[in-house]
């Protein structure tokens, strides 16, 4: 039996086991082919408020374990990303299609999300105040309770794990809905492999589902921290669900993120990095470039080098092919795509590579002469499309790079490292790079966005996740019972 053998979790959720699932099953697509893949059970509310009721009962045993086995489970989950490399990465290939070094690159953050949350246990976790009265007075960080977390496709495996480790190891209990059309990268695996690591039946339980079942969690009492990542638009209706609640919801949102290129920049390694910014994963990344802002000295040279590199780069079907790109999740997303860039061409851009589908794989996509107005300049596209504005000045293009309501990430090409510093810091985001592109993730670095892009850094780092998933307690300590008057 392989380690994600079918046989466990056909048609079933886990609760700590292998159960049925209330709301039935839904396919496994493999988008590359269309192919099933297999069939997982599809959670219901029902399943929801179950879970929810066990998980609280769960966590107060696991949080009152000693921080040493919290922190030794942890570890184990980290060396299981490994053991099973090469089962996990086919699925993600497979399932969200990842290209390999896409899906090994998310095994790796995946193993170090879980080293570094191995850590957060052993912290002190919480301070000694002064008093007026005589006694010992302190603040605890204590387990926030039941975490509720909602991740989306497009990694799958990071966006499920960075949450799920760090909350886990800081004593909490977990229900995770992951997107169904990546129920078993990002949720089978994380399950199985909490499962052999040997964390307590109830802690985890991972409930694949659609819409329904992500309000039923934000609703349910027992889950007092929502931890969501995907869109603008849902990630509002989650804020505004789990404040309704009085519930704190820690938000990963959209993007539409820029990248400048100052006059002194290198147009060769400029436009590999860009590339990749834009390319990367199908441009499916909330980091994404999505605008390349570019000094008017090189702009047609730049235009003219992303377009060649676009033209060039293979798409096909990852599991079989050697490829840069492989398919958009879905055929929603791809006409998304595909509406954007004809809508862009007609308010004025022009194509200067792609703009051009076959199935789920769609080109990579340049449009020359964009700009505030055009379409895909102004949204998020969740594609493979790299809009090119012009700037004259830096005034100019620190004003453009800031006319967006998002503020997730912000690339800089300069020789000048200074003057880019300079440059980020008059423009909100979340994430800087100096001389690299947008995408980048480490599991130890704080993570998070601004303005339409989220509640801020909420994970990455023992102080965002400490912050996000406990509570502060303020506790005294009295020799003997305090006197009053009365």
């Amino acid at each position: 039996m392989t380690f994600l053998d079918s046989q466990t979790w056909q048609g079933r959720v886990f609760t700590g086991t292998w159960e049925k699932a209330d709301g039935g099953e839904a396919a496994v697509v493999e988008p590359a082919t269309g192919s099933e893949l297999g069939r997982i059970g599809a959670a219901s509310a029902a399943d929801v408020t179950s879970s929810a009721a066990r998980a609280a009962e769960a966590q107060r045993t696991w949080a009152a374990t000693p921080f040493h086995e919290r922190a030794a489970i942890l570890r184990r989950a980290g060396d299981l990303w490994s053991e099973h490399a090469a089962e996990l990465r086919d699925w993600l290939v497979r399932e969200s299609g990842s290209v390999p070094g896409k899906a090994d690159f998310e095994l790796h953050v995946a193993a170090g999300e879980c080293y570094e949350a191995s850590a957060l246990p052993s912290r002190a976790l919480g301070e000694v105040l002064p008093s007026e009265a005589p006694r010992l007075s302190m603040a605890r960080r204590v387990p926030a309770g039941v975490v509720g977390v909602i991740s989306p496709f497009n990694a799958p495996l990071i966006l499920s794990i960075r949450s799920v480790a760090p909350a886990l190891a800081l004593g909490n209990a977990v229900v995770l809905k992951p997107d169904p059309r990546t129920a078993v990268c990002g949720g089978v695996a994380l399950a199985r492999v909490f499962e052999e690591a040997g964390l307590p039946p109830g802690v985890l339980h991972v409930l694949p589902g659609g819409a329904d079942v992500g309000q039923a969690l934000i609703e349910d009492p027992h889950v007092r921290v929502i931890s969501f990542t995907g869109s603008t638009g849902a990630g509002r209706a989650v804020g505004e669900l789990a404040g309704r609640h009085l519930k704190r919801a820690h938000l990963e949102l959209g993007g539409n993120s820029a990248l400048i290129v100052l006059d002194d920049a290198d147009v060769e390694t400029t436009t590999s990095a860009a590339a990749w910014g834009s390319f990367f994963h199908q441009g499916q990344i909330c980091m994404t470039t999505g605008r390349h802002l570019v000094h008017e000295s090189l702009y047609d040279a730049y235009v003219e080098r992303l377009a060649a590199t676009a033209s060039a780069l293979p798409v096909g079907d990852p599991a079989t092919e050697q490829v840069a790109l492989g398919p958009v999740i879905d055929a929603a997303q791809r006409d998304k795509i595909h509406g954007l860039v004809t809508a862009s061409a007609d308010a004025g851009a022009s194509v200067a590579a792609g703009g051009e589908f076959e199935g789920l794989f769609y080109r990579p996509t340049v449009l020359a002469g964009a700009g505030p107005g055009v379409p895909a300049y102004d949204q998020e596209v969740f594609g493979p499309v790299a809009p090119v504005a012009r700037f004259r000045t830096i005034e100019e293009a620190a004003e453009l790079a800031a006319a967006s309501e998002y503020g997730l990430s912000l690339g800089v090409l300069t020789k000048d490292v200074t003057r880019g510093l300079a440059l980020a810091d008059r423009i909100p985001t979340g994430i800087v790079h100096i001389n690299d592109q947008t995408v980048n993730d480490e599991a130890h670095a704080p993570f998070g966005g601004v303005l339409a892009s989220g509640t801020g850094s909420r994970f990455g780092g023992a102080t965002a996740n400490v912050e996000a998933f406990t509570e502060t307690r303020w506790v005294t300590l009295r020799g003997d019972v305090a006197a009053y008057p009365f």
